[in-house]
């Protein structure tokens, strides 16, 4: 059994500078006052990093690592509250705190934010008895390290450290196999052994959570990749003389993945069917969602629906796979005609598409004729308008980030109106396919003054 120590009646409590009652000594008892336990570096003979060589570099690290101005605060948890633990120190030569709970029910109580590590005491096993625990501690018998498991679930942030005994080696390797960060054998114990070990423990805590995020953050761009090449399919155009190119451009200074979205197919008749969207919102949902009107899109026009028809279809869609009722989707379709002279716009929601016919400035093609966003009234209805392209034509289409971008300092947005200008400028240039879109977004960026805080999707299909 752990070798007992003289009752401590009288401590002082971080927060506090008088002492407490013999109730509270039982349970948060405090190695060392504040004030001169934290600024005044131990004797050399009490293991203090004070007689260390290396001390400057360790209180460089601590400054660097971003250890609390109070130093490390441990919290011991075992059946004998008065166990013994030698006085430790930490990177800057601080004595550390230490609180005691006699079982979890206490440990939950003290494990504050200011803990840094928990000193999990196990009792010596005894000859034929498996149970780590008796009922009402929280484990199930014959679980000898239950204690630990309902420890590494209640701290998930803190490092952990199993106190034994060296009979018990076997098991001290299986508690770090289950999540304790290292153990530490009672019979060997002492300060600089301790200290050293509680400061490695707490370390490899912060290393693990900082891999674990790290890992977390590559499985979400890895997901957020996926989503992309949803939103963003490759056309297909098998058989038709238009050329198509495309820009797309997440607005990452939100750094989540928005719901931009737009696709291209030819059908059997030779019609060429474009369309770009847009779900309202940021993040995985939203562009899961607009992967679905996506797809749903390419399938419904394959299977022969058109204008109003697909868009009421599409309506219904959205308004069973949305997580919220508010949720919305913008959209706007083209179907160009087998000989490329002619076209059927649809519009929901969404801003008209640029048409540049040759030898004629870039105009926006009518708007007053589109209907509501997708989601938005029950039994809307969208009328498809007829456009004349002609023989030799580019036809752009755009979500609206490329039109809320700001000009300059003030509060003035590009608009469709300084977007047509811009495409004019760079279209008078030369510029053409997937040089004339990535100049213009661009332009848009710069007269922002950065990154877009939308996403930009931006689709253009020339005839020539």
């Amino acid at each position: 059994m752990p070798v007992p120590v003289p009752h401590q009646r009288t401590v002082v409590l971080p927060h506090q500078a008088g002492p407490v009652d013999d109730a509270c000594a039982d349970t948060a008892q405090v190695a060392g006052a504040p004030g001169a336990g934290d600024a005044t570096a131990p004797p050399a003979s009490q293991g203090s990093p004070a007689s260390d060589p290396q001390q400057p570099a360790e209180q460089r690290l601590s400054a660097d690592r971003g250890v609390p101005q109070q130093g490390l605060t441990l919290l011991l948890i075992g059946e004998d509250p008065n166990s013994h633990v030698p006085d430790m120190w930490d990177w800057a030569g601080r004595k550390v705190r230490l609180r005691t709970a006699r079982n979890l029910t206490e440990a939950e109580r003290l494990l504050t934010d200011d803990v840094h590590c928990i000193l999990l005491d196990l009792p010596p096993r005894q000859p034929h008895d498996r149970t780590e625990r008796a009922p009402g501690h929280g484990t199930a018998p014959g679980d000898e390290l239950g204690m630990l498991r309902d420890v590494l679930r209640m701290a998930t942030s803190h490092a952990v450290l199993v106190l034994t005994y060296e009979t018990d080696a076997e098991r001290a390797a299986d508690a770090v196999r289950v999540g304790a960060q290292d153990y530490l054998f009672r019979d060997e114990l002492d300060g600089a052994v301790l200290s050293r070990a509680v400061r490695y423990a707490v370390e490899r805590k912060r290393a693990d959570l900082a891999q674990r995020q790290l890992t977390e953050s590559r499985m979400l761009a890895q997901e957020n990749a996926r989503l992309e090449r949803g939103l963003l399919p490759t056309p297909l155009l098998d058989g038709s003389d238009l050329r198509f190119a495309a820009c797309y451009r997440p607005g990452r200074s939100r750094a989540l993945l928005g719901g931009d979205f737009y696709d291209t197919v030819r059908t059997p008749d030779g019609t060429v069917h474009a369309m770009i969207g847009d779900v309202c919102g940021h993040g995985p949902d939203e562009a899961a969602l607009g992967v679905e009107l996506r797809i749903a899109w390419r399938a419904l026009t394959f299977a022969g629906l058109s204008g109003d028809e697909l868009l009421a279809t599409l309506q219904k869609v959205l308004e069973h796979e949305r997580a919220d009722d508010e949720i919305f989707a913008t959209l706007c379709t083209v179907d160009i005609s087998a000989d490329g002279r002619r076209a059927g716009l649809c519009l929901a929601g969404h801003p008209a598409p640029l048409l540049a016919q040759a030898g004629e400035r870039p105009q926006l093609l009518p708007y007053e004729f589109g209907g509501p966003a997708l989601g938005l009234l029950p039994h809307a209805r969208w009328p498809r308008r007829q456009v004349e392209l002609g023989g030799s034509w580019s036809l752009m289409m755009y979500t609206d980030g490329l039109i809320e971008g700001r000009i300059g300092k003030g509060n003035q947005r590009l608009g469709q109106e300084g977007m047509t200008e811009l495409v004019s400028r760079q279209m008078a240039a030369g510029l053409t396919g997937e040089e004339l879109l990535d100049a213009s977004v661009r332009e848009v960026r710069d007269l922002n003054g950065g990154e877009l805080t939308d996403d930009v999707a931006v689709l253009l299909l020339d005839r020539r």
